[in-house]
């Protein structure tokens, strides 16, 4: 596989996760740390909006709107333009567990996940769902039974809804139909086999990969976090592993993103210890990693 370099951007964050590139700059939750930032392309942070449950998915309406997932109170926040802030759906009566990673679609309709479980805290994993907030604010159940759901990407032609099941090891894809519903459940990657529910620890052991955040690029392949082996992997539309990029640092990377003025730059989210970042015992050594790759970003959100 192709070696590319990876160059660091910015260091001394909490936990970084759902990077997105808009508007020439760099945006991410540094969710430990209760804030949405900016960086531009010299690493230059820029503080956006402080989340008291603790940020993470982010995403754009089509009135430029910025949604954000605040994890622990089960809320998705909406940031106007002119910078006003409200709840745009509450999700604490549909979940128990904090919900997650986040994509809109071209109609403004909002995908997040509920993990199904208290992964910082270590339990066992159990099953999540997928949920759908229309534009109104209303929430769906738009899939149940997924295994910790993650990072999720829509694919170019705005059909099919890529969810990553971090602790299935594989990325499961949806339809997406013209009200927004999901439909045709069906495999999009399988990375080694899936091990039975158990102790969070041999759970973890048993994954060839543990797919986290996610990014699409101009031919639908999907560059992956791999939480449990210090990387991230490009999957083509066949499910096939196309290339790795490890983290130099042997880091574990958490989330991805593509973006740059040519899309060609794919952002990494690393730190040392997830744990211990979750648990507020490291709460500087999270980075911001580089590299440049082939295939561009494209239509595909986010």
């Amino acid at each position: 596989m192709t070696t590319r370099s990876v160059t660091l951007l910015a260091s001394g964050g909490h936990y970084f996760e759902a990077p997105r590139w808009r508007d020439g700059r760099w945006w991410v939750s540094d969710i430990y740390a209760g804030k949405v930032c900016t960086y531009d392309e010299a690493g230059v942070r820029t503080e956006v909006l402080h989340v008291e449950g603790n940020p993470s998915g982010l995403a754009w309406l089509p009135d430029g709107s910025l949604l954000v997932v605040s994890m622990h109170e089960r809320k998705l926040l909406r940031r106007t333009p002119d910078g006003e802030v409200t709840v745009h759906a509450d999700l604490s009566a549909v979940c128990e567990h904090e919900i997650n990673d986040l994509v809109v679609d071209a109609a403004g309709r909002a995908y997040t996940g509920t993990i199904g479980f208290a992964v910082a805290a270590g339990d066992a994993p159990r099953p999540g769902a997928v949920y759908r907030v229309d534009p109104d604010g209303s929430v769906h159940v738009a899939a149940e039974d997924v295994v910790c759901p993650n990072g999720m990407v829509i694919t170019g032609d705005g059909r099919t809804l890529i969810v990553a099941e971090s602790f299935a090891g594989r990325l499961t894809a949806f339809t997406i139909g013209d009200d927004g519903g999901l439909s045709d459940r069906r495999l999009f990657a399988q990375l080694g086999e899936p091990p039975e529910l158990g102790p969070l620890p041999e759970v973890m052991a048993a994954l060839a990969l543990i797919p986290d955040g996610c990014a699409i690029d101009a031919e639908d392949g999907v560059w992956v976090a791999d939480a449990g082996h210090q990387r991230v992997v490009r999957i083509d539309r066949t499910g096939t592993v196309t290339e790795e990029i490890p983290d130099p640092d042997g880091n574990g990377v958490y989330a991805c993103a593509l973006g740059g003025d040519d899309g060609r730059t794919l952002l990494l989210c690393a730190v040392s210890d997830f744990f211990a970042a979750a648990q507020g015992i490291d709460t500087d050594k999270a980075t911001l990693k580089t590299a440049r790759v082939d295939v561009p970003h494209g239509a595909g959100r986010p």
